[in-house]
């Protein structure tokens, strides 16, 4: 019986995600060497579409538990008080 374990996963993955770069290296290459822009300046387009649509339906703030430490000086920031603020600015209060 052969068990998988998560180095083993983590290999597989690394492999699939290089095989993707080469065959998109070996792609665009050649494209290039036989002068297909066009169809170099469709794969960008589409490429950066399909990039954008992906960041913009990513829910990025519904994970809890994952704070950076940006996130912990965020109150710190918010009352003008911390590194963020500027040092020129007045807050209401004062």
């Amino acid at each position: 019986m052969v068990r998988k374990t998560p180095s083993d996963e983590r290999r597989r993955r690394k492999l699939f995600t290089f095989g993707w770069i080469v065959l998109l290296f070996i792609l665009i290459s050649s494209l290039i060497y036989w002068e297909q822009t066009a169809l170099l300046y469709i794969f960008a387009t589409v490429g950066v579409t399909l990039l954008l649509i992906i960041v913009a339906m990513a829910d990025l703030g519904e994970r809890e538990g994952t704070g950076t430490a940006s996130e912990a000086s965020e109150p710190a920031a918010a009352d003008g008080k911390g590194a963020g603020s500027f040092s020129g600015a007045q807050s209401p209060g004062k």
